[in-house]
C-alpha cells in the first residue's frame, strides 16, 4: 500500500493564528484539493494527522471539529479525491499526551491502522513539530511553505533529510514522479 501523511492546517487548508473554529473559516489552499486527487489517482492512500489544540481550550467541540472534517472531506470528494481518515489531537501541551505533534503516536497509528511500514512514506507538514513528528516515526518529512512553512525554513534545525516544496501540489508532483 502507498500512504501519504498530510498535516491540515497551513497544508491543506489556510491556517489562523485563531485557529480554524467552524467550518466557515475552513479554506482550502489554492491546488491542495486537486493534489489529493492526484494522489488518489496514482493509487495512495491519504490520511491526515492534526494538533487540535483548540478544542482543549474550549474554542470548538468534538462536532464542531466534526463539522471542520467533513466540509474537508466534502471539498476534496467535489474535485475527485477523497481522504482515508483524519487522526487529530485534541490535547495542549501542558497535557503531556503521547498524541500531540511533535511526538508521533498519531502517525504511527496511521502506520498500524493500514498495516504499512512508515519507512518512505511521505509526512508532509508546515510546522517543526510536524516534521519532528513525521522523522521520529520513520517517515520522510517533507515541508511546504505555505501556512508556517516559510516561518519554519527560516528557524532552521530541521530534520535529517527534509525536504522543502513550494505547497502541497509540488510535492505530490515530486511524489507522484518517484
Amino acid at each position: 500500500m502507498k500512504l501519504v501523511i498530510l498535516d491540515r492546517d497551513g497544508v491543506i487548508n489556510k491556517d489562523s493564528d485563531d485557529f480554524i473554529k467552524s467550518p466557515d473559516e475552513w479554506m482550502p489552499i489554492d491546488g491542495s484539493l486537486e493534489a489529493i486527487a492526484l494522489l488518489n489517482e496514482h493509487g495512495f492512500t491519504i490520511t491526515v494527522a492534526t494538533n487540535q489544540s483548540g478544542v482543549a481550550r474550549g474554542l470548538y467541540d468534538i462536532a464542531t471539529l466534526g463539522a471542520i472534517h467533513n466540509k474537508m472531506h466534502k471539498a476534496v470528494e467535489s474535485v475527485g479525491g477523497h481522504i482515508d481518515a483524519v487522526y487529530y489531537c485534541p490535547h495542549i501541551n501542558e497535557d503531556n499526551c503521547d498524541c500531540r505533534k511533535p511526538k508521533s503516536k498519531m502517525v504511527i497509528d496511521i502506520g498500524q491502522q493500514f498495516n504499512v511500514n512508515l519507512a518512505n512514506v511521505a509526512g508532509i507538514g508546515d510546522s517543526l513539530r510536524d516534521l519532528q513528528s513525521f522523522a521520529n516515526a520513520g517517515c520522510q518529512p517533507m515541508l511546504v511553505l505555505t501556512g508556517n512553512g516559510e516561518k519554519t525554513l527560516s528557524g532552521g534545525d530541521l530534520p535529517e533529510n527534509t525536504l522543502i516544496f513550494s505547497d502541497l501540489a509540488e510535492a505530490v508532483q515530486h511524489i507522484v514522479s518517484e
